[in-house]
């Protein structure tokens, strides 16, 4: 299974939608892995479709942290590269800040009127996205990190092992 670049664009819009706080590539991140746990979960499948490696503070989805980090050094591309078209398709729906801090890049999503597309999703992913969107809409990435280390198969690998 791969990526599916539309998907999480459109996540990404839903949740600027739903206004939720904070909302930034590590948010996303840690929210698309609950989303995608929860579903291969109870559902037997992923909405997604990245693999998911534990990191020393959060999951991280292994592709699309690849593409944040191009984003974030504003490293130029090769045009026939394949991530070219995938940070397309994420800039067709939504503008990404890029916010240096003091030990990190941060990027921020802003949305750039685009609607999202409900349709991507069928009914059990969309009870997934609202159910965990509704959850940790106000909550820090922190704290939705912080509640990734309370599933046991994310406890038992090793930093850098695949979990999901």
């Amino acid at each position: 299974m791969t990526l599916d670049i539309t998907k999480v664009a459109n996540v990404i819009l839903y949740m600027l939608h739903k206004q939720v706080k904070l909302l930034n590539d590590k948010k996303l991140s840690i929210l698309l892995f609950l989303m995608d746990y929860n579903h291969q979960k109870f559902c037997g499948k992923k909405i997604f479709g990245d693999e998911y490696i534990k990191g020393s503070r959060s999951p991280e989805p292994r592709l699309l942290s690849e593409l944040f980090e191009v984003i974030a050094s504003e490293q130029i591309l090769e045009d026939d590269d394949e991530r070219v078209y995938l940070i397309q398709e994420i800039l067709d729906n939504v503008d990404i800040d890029i916010i240096e801090r003091e030990n990190f890049i941060e990027l921020k999503f802003i949305e750039i009127g685009v609607e999202y597309d409900e349709s991507l999703f069928d009914e059990e992913e969309l009870k997934t996205i609202n159910k965990l969107v509704l959850q940790y809409k106000d909550a820090t990435p922190r704290l939705i990190a912080n509640d990734t280390f309370k599933i046991d198969e994310y406890r038992a690998k090793e930093k850098g092992e695949v979990v999901l």
